[in-house]
């Protein structure tokens, strides 16, 4: 059935909203239910609250899972365990009520996944949209003291990427653009471009750099692993050096980028972290032993130079551009 505009009525809020969240944690005293405006969570002795926001726009399949998984990751990011995350959702006019399911099935999934909890939001079908539209904001906690930001970073120290560059925006063409780029590859090469979705969380990436103790850590999102090396480096006033052909990406992410013309470089990563440590060698084992890949690309730098190597070509990085899947994605 298709929904009204305004407000999801009363009995498709419960039936296919609340009905999908589950309760997990402790610390949440409050939870979504009717005439619900706020959640309540609990915070232990030297515990600190840990707050991100994220809308998820850059695609419309598997956005419930998509968008929770963003939201962890950047308070992974920071050193915080993630425990909930408050949904808005904007729903176009055409949507069904098995689609407004579908996405809260698919959240809880992910928060099942990852011990979080669906804390509240809000649902209304409104004409300012064309697509389902979320805006996540995730709640953490961490000990006081622990939290981890780019100013912690000093020179001297390695910087190591996780995974492989690309993930997120290749997963989202092959399934967005799955019937052109299957006019082009092979179906089980557009298959496996659609399985990186399955690498987007670093919540696991992050909990063993922090108990190796790295100094900061950033998910790779809009912008790529350009976008993510000058925020770091910005961030902390240091410079940096980076080796581009040390930076780990798939061949699949390479072919599709240059199907569409796009820069991997500059294209959203999530699934991918860049972190700073005092010994990335030491990193890279410690990822290794959870089957984590993790590479070294670099440096940070006392100048202000921020330096890419590609042999003995040398460029210097620019300022943040705009995510090469807009290009395609709009």
């Amino acid at each position: 059935m298709t929904v009204k505009i305004g407000k999801l009525p009363e009995q498709v809020l419960v039936r296919s909203v609340l009905r999908q969240a589950g309760h997990r944690r402790e610390e949440v005293l409050a939870g979504p239910a009717v005439g619900r405006d706020c959640a309540a969570m609990a915070l232990g002795e030297n515990e600190v609250f840990v707050l991100s926001t994220d809308p998820i726009t850059g695609t419309a399949k598997d956005i419930g899972s998509h968008g929770i998984h963003i939201t962890a990751n950047d308070l992974a990011a920071s050193g915080a365990e993630p425990v909930g995350v408050l949904i808005t959702a904007l729903l176009p006019e055409d949507i069904r009520e098995e689609q407004i399911r579908e996405i809260m099935q698919d959240a809880e999934e992910v928060c099942r996944e990852l011990n979080m909890e669906i804390l509240g939001g809000h649902t209304e079908v409104t004409r300012a949209v064309a697509q389902p539209l979320l805006s996540v904001t995730g709640v953490g906690k961490a000990d006081r003291g622990e939290l981890l930001t780019a100013g912690m970073i000093h020179p001297g120290q390695d910087l190591v990427v996780t995974k492989w560059i690309g993930l997120e925006a290749t997963a989202i063409l092959a399934k967005e653009k799955e019937q052109e780029l299957l006019s082009r590859f092979s179906q089980d090469f557009v298959r496996a471009a659609r399985s990186f979705g399955q690498y987007i969380s670093v919540v696991a990436d992050a909990r063993i750099a922090k108990n190796f103790g790295v100094s900061a850590m950033h998910d790779i999102t809009e912008g790529g692993i350009f976008g993510a090396l000058w925020e770091m480096a910005e961030g902390s006033g240091v410079g940096l050096e980076a080796d581009l052909k040390a930076i780990p990406i798939r061949q699949e992410t390479v072919e599709i980028c240059e199907y569409f013309g796009l820069n991997p470089y500059q294209i959203m990563s999530s699934g991918s972290l860049l972190i700073a440590a005092e010994d990335g060698p030491g990193l890279v084992r410690a990822l290794a032993e959870s089957n984590i890949r993790g590479t070294v690309i670099g440096r940070a730098t006392a100048g202000p130079g921020r330096i890419l190597r590609n042999g003995e070509d040398v460029r210097y990085l620019e300022r943040p551009q705009p995510d090469e899947l807009y290009k395609i994605m709009g």
